[in-house]
């Protein structure tokens, strides 16, 4: 594979990872919906973006499930707790996988649930 697309592939499946982040600038669903799109549209021509993608859609899928949950015990006070660890993990996790997908290294997500196969 020329230089050049390699570099590409790794840049969208860095973006795949990144634009998880979406929802923090006030994107509704913007966690999910942009990384599917990217994926949607470069999974056919990358395989890494395939994978990485993927990866990216059952983490924020997982991540926007957890976030419901806590938001629902939060009127239980347990939430309160909840909904700020959630944000860090989704940050941290998020930041790591987008640093190792730009080095082409494959990232798993712990705590992510396997929506999509």
């Amino acid at each position: 594979m020329p230089q050049d697309k390699v570099k590409d592939e790794r840049m969208w499946a860095m973006l795949c990872h990144l634009t998880g982040l979406s929802i923090f600038i006030g994107v509704p669903f913007g966690n999910i919906i942009v990384p599917l799109i990217i994926w949607l549209i470069k999974k056919e021509e990358y395989p890494f973006v395939a994978e990485q993608g993927k990866e990216a859609l059952n983490f924020q899928i997982s991540m926007t499930i957890y976030s419901i949950v806590a938001g629902v015990l939060w009127l239980v006070f347990i939430g309160i707790l909840l909904v700020p660890a959630i944000i860090i993990v989704d940050l941290i996790f998020v930041i790591n996988a987008a640093v190792k997908a730009n080095k082409g290294e494959g990232y798993k997500y712990p705590l992510a649930i396997k929506f999509i196969q």
